[in-house]
């Protein structure tokens, strides 16, 4: 009777692990963005990739900004991970859309920061400013950091 309870809650925690992720880029961004859908991927995530498809051809980062917040303010995914070239463009956009928090994060502090204290719900890379590795530790601290709430909820509520 044991076994089929284990087993019952591991099959519960797997679904509840999984997120529902949307990734875009810009062709910038493309190669460190394919990596990561990969990964998320390879961790059971449901990935939504908005694109871009390629590395070759040129497409306007804002777009993709715009796209990858839209999916996560409006409740589609509950996370959005973008990348563009520096990761400054495409994080702007994506800041303009009202409910989404996205943080160009370059390292793995201020990931998990991102999280704590901001309830960030998306996470922006630079592909020319942050190596693979270090984009697929941050990823990960990110997704596995909780928002710790309290006086930081106030706070994150002034940042609409």
């Amino acid at each position: 009777m044991h076994h089929i309870w284990g087993r019952a809650i591991h099959h519960l925690l797997k679904a509840w692990a999984q997120l529902k992720i949307a990734i875009a880029s810009d062709h910038a961004g493309y190669p460190l963005k394919a990596v990561l859908a990969d990964d998320l991927r390879g961790g059971g995530h449901d990935v939504l990739d908005l694109g871009a498809n390629d590395a070759t051809t040129s497409v306007d980062y804002p777009d993709f900004g715009r796209a990858c917040a839209e999916k996560v303010a409006s409740g589609e995914a509950e996370f959005g991970v973008i990348v563009c070239g520096s990761g400054i463009g495409i994080s702007i956009a994506a800041n303009r859309v009202p409910g989404a928090r996205c943080a160009l994060i370059h390292d793995n502090l201020g990931a998990r920061l991102s999280r704590q204290h901001n309830d960030a719900n998306m996470i922006s890379f630079g592909a020319r400013l942050t190596g693979t590795e270090t984009a697929r530790d941050a990823l990960k601290a990110f997704l596995e950091t909780p928002f710790e709430g309290g006086r930081h909820a106030a706070r994150r509520d002034k940042l609409g």
